[in-house]
């Protein structure tokens, strides 16, 4: 690889650790290249991506970015997943540790915060963006529903009282 691409690598994975909410780097060593490529499909599919560079680039691109403190975990192979939502590859990639043993979690980042095996798996136990945008809709909506439900009944009070007294008015 020249130069000129290594440094193109260097910005992209930059641009990787600064925009992602969060940064998972896992052992991927022993995977065939069908099990990557259905860790990258399910990472698409949850709205995040699977990168693979070398460890000296990555390394390189880390300095002085949000995440520094994942650099000693770059060695061997290791693969990134990460994404905007601070929780999407966090899910993804703790539900493929449990189903492939040669997929093994290191650590990450979410921010400037370091996280261990055990962070990441904390990380991915939180309600995503989405759960938590429809848990807060939910709880918005409820009292107006309540109130317009307390406003209507009255007025369901009246006419089922209105038709009680017009049948006995007409028999």
């Amino acid at each position: 690889m020249d130069r000129a691409k290594k440094e193109k690598v260097v910005e992209e994975l930059g641009q990787i650790f600064e925009s992602s909410g969060v940064v998972v780097v896992a052992r991927y060593e022993g995977m065939t290249v069908a099990q990557m490529q259905d860790l990258r499909a399910k990472m698409r599919d949850a709205g995040g991506s699977v990168r693979v560079a070398k460890n000296k680039l990555a390394k390189i691109a880390l300095d002085g970015k949000p995440g520094v403190s994942m650099a000693p975990l770059l060695t061997g192979m290791t693969v990134f997943a990460y994404s905007e939502d601070p929780v999407a590859a966090a899910k993804v990639v703790d539900a493929y540790a449990k189903t492939n043993d040669k997929f093994v979690v290191l650590g990450g980042a979410m921010g400037n915060a370091a996280l261990d095996p055990a962070g990441v798996k904390a990380v991915a136990q939180l309600p995503s963006r989405e759960e938590l945008i429809a848990s807060i809709v939910a709880c918005i909506g409820a009292p107006g529903a309540t109130l317009a439900g307390a406003i209507g009944a009255p007025a369901a009070n009246i006419a089922g009282i209105l038709s009680t007294i017009e049948e006995k008015a007409a028999a």
